[in-house]
């Protein structure tokens, strides 16, 4: 089963019918039929501070996407532990001439501790370290 892994962009769209990334998501959508998805406890987090202050309707529906993710069969969140904090501390460290945040670096990490190359994004960073970033793939709205 082919498996890919969910950042912030992701879940934003999902949440956001008018962000920039939502087109793209739709055309996407019909490609993850028999995909496991795998995202992390730091996504979450990004996700929820996001819509923290863009009012109400948006901040509810933010933390409903993060329970649904919680409980989704076909969503596996990894948790937030000591080890995957500095294994993505040493990359943010070794990557001083990237603008990579320090949840990008879990979330590299976390991809290839699970053997993962392929992301739900948007973010080019992901592709600096060798990933394939589905919102960027030609044909797509918004790439």
């Amino acid at each position: 089963m082919r498996k890919v892994f969910a950042d912030t962009v992701f879940w934003v769209a999902a949440a956001n019918p008018k962000d920039q990334w939502a087109h793209a998501l739709r055309e996407l959508e019909p490609t993850l039929a028999e995909t496991r998805i795998l995202t992390t406890d730091e996504i979450l987090v990004e996700l929820l501070s996001h819509f923290s202050g863009l009012g109400s309707f948006l901040r509810q529906k933010a933390a409903d996407i993060a329970r649904a993710v919680l409980e989704d069969p076909n969503v596996t969140v990894v948790p937030q532990n000591r080890d995957s904090f500095l294994r993505g501390l040493s990359l943010y460290e070794s990557r001083s001439d990237k603008g990579y945040s320090l949840v990008d670096c879990i979330s590299m990490e976390t991809m290839r501790q699970h053997a993962i190359a392929e992301v739900l994004t948007a973010d080019h960073h992901f592709t600096q370290e060798g990933s394939v970033a589905l919102f960027l793939q030609p044909g797509l709205a918004g790439a």
